[in-house]
Order: C-alpha cells, then structure tokens, then sequence
C-alpha cells in the first residue's frame, strides 16, 4: 500500500475514533489542542534539522533535469564540470543544480506546506469553532513526516536510491505509476537537443 492509500485509510480510520472523543469536555479539548501544537512543534523542528544537515553535507553533486510540457520531469546526474546555469521554467527547459539546493529547495515546500496547514487550522479551528480536524491532523502531520523522503535520508540515513532517489517522484493513487522525472536516456537526449537549437536560434 503505497502513502496515499495509507494517508487516506488513516484518515478514515482517526475520523471514526475522533466521533467518539468528547470534544465538549474542555479538560479533553485542551489535551488535543496541546497534542496538535506539539505535532507541529516535532514536524517543523524536523524540518529545520533537516536543513541544517543538508547544509552541513554540503553535497555539491550535480543533478540535471528537464521540464516537460505536461509538468513532468526527467533526470540525470553529471560531472560538475558539465554543470550549466539553470535558467528556465518553461516546459523543456533544462534545470541545473546540486544536491544541496534541490533538499533544500523541497525542505522549503515541505515548511511551507505545514505553515499552509497551522494557518488553515487555526482558521478552522478558533474562527469556524471545528475540534475534530485538530485530532485528525495531528496523526496525519505526524504521519506525513515519516513519509517525507528527506528525513528518511539527513535523518533516519535511508540511503538515496529507489523510491528515494532524487528528483522525487510522486506516488500514484489506486496503483497508478508514480508521476515525475523520467530518467531515460532518449527523455534526456531529447531535451539537450531542445537546449541547443535553442541556442541555434
């Protein structure tokens, strides 16, 4: 069962459990608010640890990798002495970086996807006056770190290959193929002639 299928069951399975808490007791509701706030306390320091460890590899191997027109993208790795300056991010257009600034480019999707859910919380939860989603997103923030590629790599040292192999790829749902990066040697050819007819021109 691949982590969307996982998220979804999980999901179902903490709202079923959260019908049964007693959220009108005000001594039950201080306990979850406390458990939401140090989820979110434990996934953003993660985060940040993360960063400060990405940083202190200061892994410089480069990655190459196109931007397809239908927003997938492919990959591969090269010297650094063939590294060229990413530039575009229009469709076929090829990006340059290092190890270092693509985890550290995904660490800033990742902090601001868990700012983007606090904020829509705290909407809901001291505006709209909803109490069961604060049960509900503490398993699920939780749930989403263990999930995150790179704290399986900078913190539990999972080894990058496989499903965790950079770029990442997105997993299906319902047993779809995962969406993202083709690393293919035709994809990547293709793309450095689009780069050099573009220079042609």
């Amino acid at each position: 069962m691949n982590a969307g299928m996982q998220n979804i069951v999980i999901s179902l399975g903490a709202m079923q459990v959260a019908r049964k808490i007693p959220f009108e007791d005000p001594q039950v509701l201080v306990y979850v608010r406390i458990a939401y706030v140090v989820a979110q306390l434990i996934v953003v320091g993660t985060y940040y640890y993360t960063s400060l460890k990405i940083k202190s590899k200061n892994d410089q191997t480069v990655l190459k990798y196109g931007l397809l027109s239908h927003g997938t993208s492919f990959f591969s790795s090269l010297t650094r002495e063939n590294l060229t300056p990413p530039q575009s991010t229009e469709p076929g257009a090829l990006v340059t970086t290092t190890v270092r600034d693509y985890d550290l480019s995904e660490t800033s999707k990742l902090l601001r996807a868990a700012y983007m859910g606090i904020a829509m919380m705290a909407f809901m939860h001291l505006y709209m006056k909803y109490t069961q989603p604060l049960f509900i997103q503490s398993l699920m923030t939780l749930k989403n770190l263990y999930d995150a590629k790179l704290v399986a790599i900078h913190v539990l040292g999972k080894k990058a290959e496989g499903d965790l192999k950079r770029p990442f790829k997105t997993a299906g749902m319902f047993g779809a193929a995962p969406t993202g990066p083709a690393t293919d040697a035709a994809s990547i050819a293709e793309a450095e002639k689009r780069v050099g007819a573009k220079k042609e021109d």
